[in-house]
């Protein structure tokens, strides 16, 4: 996993004014809390850490105006619209600790040919995993896969040392029947009815003829 180096700055100004003369200087405000500390704000260079946050759960050696802090991304804000950095969360962890993170899960392969559609039920896969080899992502495969699999959270493989923070019996991705087609039990429902219908319908003109 990617490991960056960033620098931080203190702050001792709070509220909406003072978040804005942060960002329009270029800066994102945050705060670092965890280990029983008391929670610490910051502030940090925009650019560096909008290019660190491209990794996920990036692990960020801050350097707090000459402390070092061992940091992971834990929530963060981005306006609606453009997704500028609003705020962030940073969480302190110390290497050889386990921590739980969210991992994103990729596919990989095709659809059986005719195919359906792929559903992700989870965007990302919680995960168990030491704090300093946390897993960027996780793939699994929907080569051949038909309309009405699924792949649970225990089919996903995991690299060493990681392990699900999620039911095993979780969907993560499903194939769903294409929209306008109905299932072939359906379907063979459908015209049996349609039969019958039709049946009963010549019994009840003959009836009526005879009559």
């Amino acid at each position: 996993m990617a490991d960056v180096k960033i620098s931080a700055e203190t702050r001792s100004e709070f509220g909406k004014g003072a978040s804005r003369r942060i960002r329009s200087a270029g800066k994102v405000p945050a705060v670092i809390y965890g280990h029983g500390t008391e929670p610490v704000h910051v502030t940090l260079p925009g650019h560096e850490l909008m290019l660190a946050l491209k990794t996920p759960n990036v692990l960020i050696t801050l350097d707090i105006e000459g402390r070092q802090e061992l940091v992971i991304p834990k929530a963060v804000q981005r306006e609606a619209i453009r997704g500028f950095l609003v705020h962030l969360d940073l969480l302190i962890v110390k290497r050889g600790e386990k921590v739980t993170v969210e991992v994103p899960v990729l596919t990989e392969g095709e659809l059986a040919p005719g195919g359906g559609l792929l559903e992700h039920v989870l965007n990302a896969l919680p995960v168990e995993a030491e704090a300093t080899h946390l897993p960027e992502s996780v793939t699994v495969s929907i080569e051949g896969l038909e309309p009405g699999a699924s792949i649970l959270a225990k089919d996903v493989k995991l690299p060493r040392g990681t392990t699900l923070a999620v039911d095993g019996e979780d969907v993560v991705i499903q194939v769903l029947q294409p929209q306008g087609e109905e299932p072939a039990a359906e379907a063979e429902g459908a015209e049996g009815a349609e039969a019958a219908e039709e049946e009963a319908g010549g019994e009840q003109a003959e009836e009526t003829a005879n009559a």
